[in-house]
């Protein structure tokens, strides 16, 4: 039984879904907006904004954190020094999830999520 699940499965198993999740993340902060899937975007928000608000610490701790997360020491540089500041003083809701339409080969929902500004 299903009762109290609630994370999202996208037909994918758990270490497929880590690495989409890291590699939507990882395109997120590199790009500030990127174009994917409804479902996905949705996906990727509770992540993303857990983790920027880790990078608003700024310490050594925030730092391991997103470094056992991101593997990239330029993404988790870019969030410590220029995400991160850039929120200080809003507490929550760094992404905004704009609807797009279908696609034209399978119908899905697509989707923008970017960095609000």
């Amino acid at each position: 039984m299903r009762h109290r699940k609630k994370k999202k499965i996208l037909d994918r198993n758990r270490d497929q879904r880590k690495m989409l999740l890291r590699n939507l993340a990882t395109s997120l902060i590199k790009e500030g907006k990127i174009k994917t899937t409804l479902a996905k975007a949705k996906f990727l928000r509770p992540k993303i904004e857990r983790l920027i608000t880790t990078g608003k610490k700024g310490d050594l701790t925030a730092r391991r954190r997103l470094l056992s997360f991101f593997q990239d020491e330029k993404i988790v540089k870019k969030i410590l020094e220029e995400i991160s500041p850039r929120y200080q003083e809003r507490r929550g809701g760094y992404t905004r999830i704009v609807k797009i339409g279908r696609k034209r080969t399978d119908k899905a929902k697509m989707a923008i999520i970017e960095l609000v500004q």
